[in-house]
């Protein structure tokens, strides 16, 4: 989920509810499908009122008249219009975008959205929509669905993946019910940083240009209120080489299923530990969870380098939704859609 994709739609979720409040039309659109574009915000959406206010960013505003004037166009009693947008040409270099595209974008009324979406999104909770359009795709039904709900139906297991990934996402599913839209706005990412000193605060700062939470802790007992407060979505950035907080905080954080554990150390520091979760009951399968050398391979030497090996490590992680990292390679390397 990118600084513009959860952040942007808490905000969106401030004005949707003053809308609400005031009794004020207005209508949420967001893409179904998109082609080209570049490099996008997964979680761009906008609130479009049919008097010409756009709140919110989708493609650096190029369709917000196009969409001003579909909002105008919706019939009283429809709950969702699809359009179609693209920009190509000249368009791309006016709109300061990387390269043209084409989109399908739903248009649905606030009140055809469930209130809980917004009061949830507002709260800054881990969160998803599910939205399921009719054949002539004009009428739809959105439920939420939590992060932490049991998944049933494949629209509810792939709002849990994408949850999971703790980055804001989008996906369109098809099946023989029609298309269901998932959108998912999880809870940022959390760094609980073990220890302080240089390396502490410059992981903080790159934590913060992704628009991640991040703490810093003192000893074992703050480390452990940390991770609690911040279950859904904490990562532990385990520095301390003292054996009195890095390994009961790296078996806690291995016991609540945290899911990036990592701790800096060389290898014999590493061997330290291992020995000592060990000896606390922590098993095999467990500790393989542990990353430990921690970060990237980039050859980072410096505080600053070794910072964006960290960040770059959860970041895979994350996106694996899992202890696993995906393959780090070079894009030119790799098969497939550039930005999955």
């Amino acid at each position: 989920m990118t600084a513009i994709g959860v952040a942007q739609m808490r905000e969106l979720a401030e004005t949707a509810q003053q809308w609400i409040s005031e009794g004020r039309a207005g209508f949420l659109a967001r893409p179904i499908t998109e082609q080209g574009f570049g490099p996008r915000d997964a979680g761009g959406a906008v609130l479009v009122d049919p008097r010409g206010e756009c709140v919110g960013a989708l493609y650096r505003g190029v369709f917000d008249a196009e969409l001003i004037a579909e909002a105008g166009a919706v019939p009283a009693g429809v709950s969702a219009r699809v359009c179609e947008v693209s920009v190509h040409g000249p368009e791309v270099i006016e709109a300061r975008l990387t390269c043209g595209g084409q989109a399908e974008i739903l248009l649905q009324p606030l009140s055809a959205v469930p209130g809980e979406w917004w009061e949830l999104l507002a709260r800054g909770a881990g969160v998803a929509l599910v939205t399921r359009l009719s054949e002539g795709a004009d009428q739809a039904v959105s439920e939420v669905v939590r992060a932490l709900d049991a998944p049933g139906t494949d629209a509810e297991r792939r709002a849990a993946e994408l949850l999971g990934t703790h980055r804001a996402g989008r996906d369109a599913l098809y099946g023989e019910s029609g298309l269901v839209l998932v959108e998912a706005c999880p809870s940022a990412p959390c760094l609980v940083i073990g220890g302080g000193g240089e390396l502490a605060r410059i992981i903080e700062r790159q934590a913060r240009l992704l628009d991640w939470d991040a703490v810093v802790v003192a000893n074992a007992a703050e480390a452990g209120e940390a991770l609690a407060a911040r279950r859904d979505g904490a990562c532990l950035v385990m520095l301390s080489h003292e054996p009195d907080f890095d390994v009961p905080t790296l078996r806690a954080a291995l016991a609540d299923g945290i899911p990036y554990v990592g701790a800096l150390g060389s290898r014999k520091t590493q061997a330290r530990r291992r020995e000592g979760l060990l000896a606390d009951g922590v098993g095999e399968a467990q500790l393989a969870r542990v990353h430990g050398p921690i970060g990237l391979d980039l050859g980072a030497r410096t505080p600053a380098e070794t910072a964006l090996a960290i960040c770059a490590e959860i970041l895979g992680v994350l996106g694996s939704h899992g202890s696993a990292v995906r393959a780090a390679g070079a894009l030119r390397d790799t098969d497939g859609p550039i930005n999955s």
